[in-house]
């Protein structure tokens, strides 16, 4: 059963910084992109960043460029989102996901559809 599980989310003030991980269980994504989305309440979930599965690849959203780094440790089965200088309007709920197919490169993820795997989620709430 594939798990993907999430955790670093909290309370931050504006300015500040958080780390998220994921880790994924019983699903080998050493050759899988793997990507970060967020949901703000009321608002349609959004693509925050991804990166391929060599790690060599980056892709970020440009409200968050700049300020977020994505990143994987295979090894570990884990991947990171390091946010800094966060702003209120970063607050939602981030979510970890993998694509569906080995070696995905380039525009397709930036799309939901091209992830198969979810975690449930971490809420990330900026404010002072």
């Amino acid at each position: 059963q594939v798990q993907l599980v999430e955790s670093g989310g909290g309370l931050v003030q504006p300015g500040g910084s958080l780390r998220l991980s994921c880790t994924v269980s019983g699903f080998t994504m050493d050759y899988h992109a793997m990507g970060w989305f967020r949901q703000a309440p009321g608002k349609e979930r959004e693509f925050v960043a991804a990166v391929v599965w060599s790690g060599i690849n980056t892709y970020y959203a440009d409200s968050v460029k700049g300020r977020f780094t994505i990143s994987r440790d295979n090894a570990k089965s884990t991947v990171y989102l390091q946010m800094n200088s966060l702003k209120p309007e970063d607050t939602a709920v981030y979510y970890c996901a993998a694509s569906g197919t080995r070696f995905s490169i380039g525009a397709r993820l930036f799309r939901s559809a091209e992830y198969a795997d979810w975690g449930q989620g971490t809420q990330v709430t900026v404010s002072s």
